[in-house]
């Protein structure tokens, strides 16, 4: 048995420094520092809706984005705390606790340096897309729902990790409803949405232009650069500060964030927890995957042909590495991050040094500036979220539905309603499986078996259309009992037959064991590859005797045209 043959592990950064020069440098840089300043409140906000502490998404920020970019596949690439693992992240601190949490990211780490090094990233794309929209716009409707506490100012104490229980929990803390809450976060959502129009072409709303001398005017130009959260972020905690607007803060829940990244910790190990983890590890691996390699495809057709394509398989292996290193300094799961990637990629970068760089501007920013962080609004943040959720759900996939079969629409709406009302896990697997199920019937239906006019007396063509596999035998189980009484040869004409399983060998085994009976010789005509060596490799072709296989339907014609007698080898 030949040798599994593995990947070489090879970062594109050491392809990327070929030539690198200060020009290019300067404009990694650039890009590093834009995208670490738009990382910061989606790190924190991230964590935060994941149920851990802000400083968790902020070293996996650095820890993890450093290095995915050092040695991941990707020349754009920027990896972080993803919205995608909120509602996973949450469910297990919940169900198994922060230590668990911790043990279950370091074993998907494991699973996808494996996945990376045997080759296995190509088959994250074969997720069918219907799935995938469903269970991104699932996780998008529970991110916004795990922000309604703080968007509202309620005080929950411990929001449940499941759907029925949190609308039941902001049922019965409706009393403790927080106004300024509510305005500073519609202020921060209205804001995102606001931002990119303010600076295309002047147009602020549809109808409300601004002067010329602004949007021409050098500050005008400037802000038009700033990133949207950090303006909200800063300027909202701003205004609450200074109005003393009694709403709840990063301090006053969480005490701040430690200057500084936190010392090497071992969680505690057992196999017994193992067991209890192994659905949550295979869980976070598969969507961390799917989410990396998705966003990595993202960047290839936005870099068009400005870098080389993706490699899958070094990416998964990074992903991995990073995955097993974060947990033991307080890090959560870490996947590629599409919003942060796209603004890696128009802010400039060109290489991996840019992913690198962003995640040295987080650190500075933790170790010169964590006491600023004790007075953001959780409202301010929970805006945040809330934009990343509309920003993340393919709204008007629903609004297309009518125009794809009922196949596709069942698959993605039960992928969405499994998402939002009981977990990914279930989605996902349910979805797989009625994607499945679907795809046999489909196929199954594809496959035809259909007279064909002979011109010889005594002789039945019928030709087989598609793939004959276990979803379709039953049409070639019905054939032996619609070839006429003065048939004294069959002949099943194969050239559209594409493939052919073991399932749909052994109905023509029965097929030609029923014919026998009856006195009917059973030939197959013009084979392609797969099937003819199938049936030669399970001796069939024994079994139908000479003549039994025909190159093409005329020779089979020419040849049985005489009605000759069964040969002794049937």
């Amino acid at each position: 048995m030949p040798p599994i043959p593995l990947h070489r592990f090879r970062p594109r950064l050491l392809g990327s420094l070929k030539g690198y020069g200060r020009d290019r440098f300067l404009a990694d840089a650039g890009a590093g520092l834009t995208v670490g300043i738009v990382a910061l409140p989606l790190a924190m906000a991230f964590a935060i809706a994941s149920g851990v502490k802000p400083e968790a998404g902020l070293f996996t920020a650095i820890i993890a984005g450093f290095i995915i970019s050092a040695l991941g596949g990707s020349n754009v690439q920027i990896g972080g705390p993803a919205g995608a693992f909120i509602v996973i992240v949450y469910g297990i601190v919940e169900r198994h606790g922060l230590a668990n949490l911790l043990i279950s990211t370091v074993m998907a780490g494991v699973l996808l340096f494996a996945m990376g090094l045997l080759r296995l990233g190509a088959l994250v794309r074969y997720v069918p897309v219907n799935i995938v929209i469903g269970f991104t716009n699932g996780i998008a409707v529970l991110i916004a729902l795990s922000q309604v506490r703080d968007l509202l100012g309620l005080r929950i104490d411990k929001l449940p990790a499941d759907f029925f229980s949190q609308l039941r929990a902001f049922g019965q803390a409706m009393h403790t409803f927080n106004p300024h809450a509510l305005v500073l976060g519609l202020l921060c959502f209205g804001g995102l949405l606001l931002w990119p129009r303010l600076f295309k072409r002047g147009d602020l709303l549809p109808g409300i232009h601004l002067p010329d001398r602004l949007t021409e005017a050098g500050m005008f130009q400037a802000a038009a650069r700033m990133p949207g959260q950090i303006v909200a972020l800063v300027t909202l905690t701003l205004a609450s500060t200074l109005l003393a607007l009694p709403v709840e803060t990063i301090g006053s829940r969480f005490g701040g964030i430690p200057k500084g990244l936190p010392a090497f910790a071992l969680p505690a190990f057992s196999w017994q927890t193992v067991q209890q983890l192994f659905i949550p590890t295979l869980t976070i691996a598969v969507l961390g995957a799917v989410e990396s390699l998705l966003c990595a495809r993202v960047a290839d057709s936005l870099g068009q042909s400005a870098f080389p394509r993706h490699d899958p398989n070094q990416e998964l292996m990074a992903q991995g590495v990073a995955n097993i290193v974060t947990p033991f300094f307080g890090g959560i799961p870490a996947t590629g991050t599409i919003a942060r990637t796209v603004t890696n990629l128009r802010a400039g970068a060109t290489t991996p040094v840019a992913g690198m760089v962003h995640a040295v501007v987080l650190l500075a920013i933790v170790l010169l500036a964590a006491p600023l962080a004790l007075h953001v609004p959780l409202a301010v943040l929970a805006g945040i979220l809330l934009f990343v959720a509309w920003n993340m759900g393919e709204w008007h996939e629903f609004a297309r539905l009518r125009q794809f079969s009922l196949a596709y629409r069942t698959t993605l709406l039960g992928t969405f309603v499994l998402t939002v009302v009981f977990d990914l896990t279930v989605a996902v697997q349910v979805g797989l499986v009625s994607a499945c199920v679907f795809f046999i019937w489909r196929m199954g239906t594809l496959f035809q078996a259909q007279p064909v006019p002979s011109g010889v007396a005594g002789v039945q063509v019928i030709g087989l259309y598609g793939a004959l596999f276990f979803g379709a035998v039953g049409k070639i189980e019905d054939l032996a009992d619609q070839v006429p009484a003065d048939s004294r040869v069959l002949v099943l004409e194969m050239h559209r037959l594409v493939s052919m399983d073991a399932s749909g060998l052994d109905a023509l085994v029965q097929l030609q064991r029923a014919l026998q009976r009856r006195g009917v010789r059973l030939v197959l005509a013009d084979l392609n590859p797969q099937p003819r060596s199938l049936v030669r490799r399970a001796g069939f072709e024994t079994a139908l005797g000479e003549g039994g296989l025909a190159a093409t339907l005329d020779e089979a014609l020419r040849r049985w045209a005489p009605a000759q007698p069964l040969s002794p080898a049937t």
